[in-house]
């Protein structure tokens, strides 16, 4: 963290200073703004949390509960969501906080007594190598709280406009006229009083659930069907015998079945628990059904372990389906090339599904991750506005994938167990449960999204220069060496929320040196192309008045060891000055040599085996430039001598200093 830089700062290095004007807060809600959210759910957080990065731009959000999410519903945080808040500099706290998924059991019914369940299968939750970091569970309501307090830091001084109900919105036809949207006041329950107010906004963000005002006013509808199967859930503080009690476990008892998840907090629990196929009057079963009935299918379900409930913190019972919006901005589908989007639908409002595959939240947050970076370049005149109908282009198919995986796991889960003495009752057998988790490991995990060729993703002609890091996908981190200071950290973690790219410059075998006929190696001609040609990206698109890093972070990671890189002799570009003072930036360039114990979550004294050019499989001949978008997912893997490529690529959706578009 680098925070000395205009000056020395004492006290909490996380607060950054105030952005001018905004010394005594946000303000009032003015009448009209940049970006309004509607909704601060997971993905409301998310967004706030990243556009408050740009004092720059006005964004607010409004909120019909009176105050913070108290407690909130979801909890499983996948992998993927982890390095995101990495991010934001909060993975950390939320590693710290939460309950850690290590394994993952299975039961099902015993050969002897199939009213009784056994242990038939015991699984690491995440496979070795797929992240640095685990799956945890924390509860949505501290995780929404840790990204509205990165938010309150923040220059903007963001803060939440509580008690507005968003009751409608109006799109004008003139394609730059701002939205009109409609605001009611609202009492301590969150119920209209009756009391309106007007803002308007140049984008629109509907992070309003489900039941979406802000979907609906677009006119986009969510399709799908109800598997008219209910479960219940509940979050208890339990005594039991199951010896697993404090473990991931999957369930499946000739009475039904059941999952059951830890929680952060060393006690507290969370079942979902099947409660069968609803009743033609499913709406009444749904209202009749009670917390009593929900524990006693669990506690039947356990058998023979018991299970008391001491306390119950939350409860609910709810209907299996899918569904999803036939668009995720307000533009038809036969108007995509003619208008570009100014409302938007994140999460719930545009994508519903089970709880069961633990992705709701999680696909939530990775929305508004995709269409943060994008709304800050087009209002900071980085990008044109054309750049952010590639958010729904990008999104909906995430979301129908996890519709798809949700439907096949909540079947299998939801399906009887097979019995061995009546083959034809039909049903899974337990170790067929066990595989599909195992086989859905990495999209359970967050790691299977893959952006398709686009203005922001390129081919994979080149991929052959760096296959660990493929092109549309997250990027993978590793460890290196920083040679400055010799710090073991990994790789990823250098990227911020904070809407800049990243060029990783991996040296091939010649690093820095000219060859034997003294002719520049690659790495140096890419180095110099980036610093002084006229076309370079760093050159064409960022302010002279800027940072040479304010729009492109470029980092290079070398061959050799640390210890025997000379800072002096390499390229002034790669030390740029900052703040007030000019002081120079040291953290750009890292070694690829194997780390010891010192990185964190290695054992001290234990030495690993593989660099980041192993373990991402990148040529250690000719290296390889890595381009990595603002929300962490991989655009293009280059030689270092496609400088031509590069240039094209960014004037391919980016603006100059200065060009509105």
């Amino acid at each position: 963290m680098q925070y000395h830089v205009n000056g020395y700062r004492y006290g909490d290095p996380t607060i950054q200073p105030a952005a001018p004007g905004r010394e005594d807060g946000q303000g009032p809600l003015p009448e009209d703004v940049d970006v309004l959210i509607v909704g601060t759910g997971p993905a409301g957080t998310v967004l706030a949390a990243q556009l408050a990065e740009f004092p720059e731009i006005t964004t607010r959000a409004v909120e019909r509960r009176p105050g913070p999410l108290p407690v909130g519903q979801a909890d499983g945080v996948s992998c993927r969501t982890v390095e995101m808040f990495d991010a934001f500099g909060l993975a950390s706290t939320l590693t710290n906080e939460a309950y850690w998924v290590n394994e993952t059991t299975f039961w099902a019914p015993s050969p002897q007594d199939r009213n009784e369940i056994t242990r038939t299968g015991r699984i690491q939750d995440v496979a070795d190598g797929l992240s640095e970091y685990p799956h945890v569970i924390v509860n949505q309501a501290r995780m929404q709280e840790m990204l509205l307090d990165k938010a309150k830091k923040s220059a903007s001084r963001f803060e939440v406009d509580y008690g507005l109900l968003a009751t409608g919105l109006d799109v004008p036809d003139e394609p730059l006229a701002p939205v009109t949207v409609h605001l009611e006041e609202t009492d301590e329950h969150g119920r209209g009083t009756g009391v309106s107010r007007t803002v308007r906004a140049r984008y629109v963000v509907g992070c309003d659930g489900a039941r979406s005002t802000v979907r609906a006013s677009i006119g986009r509808t969510l399709h799908g069907d109800a598997q008219n199967h209910a479960w219940g859930v509940m979050d208890v503080l339990p005594v039991t015998d199951f010896p697993d009690i404090r473990k991931k476990a999957v369930m499946q008892s000739a009475s039904g079945s059941m999952i059951q998840i830890p929680r952060e907090g060393g006690h507290l629990v969370r079942y979902y628990v099947d409660l069968g196929d609803l009743p033609e009057e499913g709406r009444s079963f749904r209202d009749s059904t009670t917390y009593e009935d929900i524990l006693a299918a669990a506690q039947k379900a356990l058998h023979p372990y018991t299970l008391q409930a001491r306390d119950v913190a939350w409860w609910s019972v709810y209907e299996v389906g899918q569904r999803l919006a036939d668009g995720f901005d307000d533009v038809p589908a036969e108007q995509a090339d003619l208008l570009d989007p100014r409302v938007f639908i994140t999460g719930d409002a545009c994508h519903t599904h089970s709880a069961k595959a633990g992705q709701g939240m999680n696909v939530s947050m990775q929305d508004a991750f995709n269409l943060g970076w994008k709304l800050a370049a087009v209002l900071t005149g980085r990008s044109p506005a054309s750049l952010l109908s590639s958010y729904s282009a990008e999104r909906q198919k995430v979301a129908q994938e996890l519709i798809e995986f949700d439907k096949r796991w909540s079947s299998m889960i939801g399906s009887k167990v097979s019995d061995p003495d009546d083959p034809d009752a039909g049903g899974v057998a337990a170790d067929d449960v066990e595989a599909h988790f195992v086989a859905g490991g990495e999209f359970t995990a967050g790691l299977s999204t893959t952006y398709e060729k686009s203005l922001l993703t390129g081919g994979t002609e080149h991929q052959h220069l760096a296959a660990g890091f493929r092109v549309g996908t997250r990027f993978h981190s590793a460890p290196v060496i920083r040679v400055a200071d010799a710090k073991p950290q990994q790789l990823g973690h250098v990227h911020e929320a904070d809407g800049r790219w990243r060029l990783y410059a991996f040296a091939g075998k010649s690093g820095f040196s000219a060859d034997g006929d003294g002719h520049e190696s690659a790495l140096s001609a890419l180095v110099r192309f980036l610093d002084e040609a006229p076309d370079s990206p760093v050159r064409r698109f960022t302010a002279d008045s800027a940072a040479d890093d304010a729009v492109f972070d470029v980092r290079v990671i070398l061959q050799q060891e640390h210890h025997t890189v000379d800072v002096n002799a390499l390229p002034a570009f790669l030390f740029p000055a900052k703040g007030a003072f000019g002081l120079r930036d040291y953290e750009k360039v890292f070694s690829a040599e194997k780390t010891n114990g010192r990185l964190l979550g290695l054992v001290p004294g234990l030495e690993a085996t593989h660099d980041i050019y192993d373990l991402r499989r990148i040529d250690r001949e000719r290296g390889a430039l890595v381009v990595v978008r603002p929300d962490q997912y991989v655009s293009q893997v280059l030689p270092l001598e496609a400088q031509d490529d590069l240039a094209r690529f960014f004037a391919g959706f980016m603006l100059e200093p200065g060009n509105d578009g």
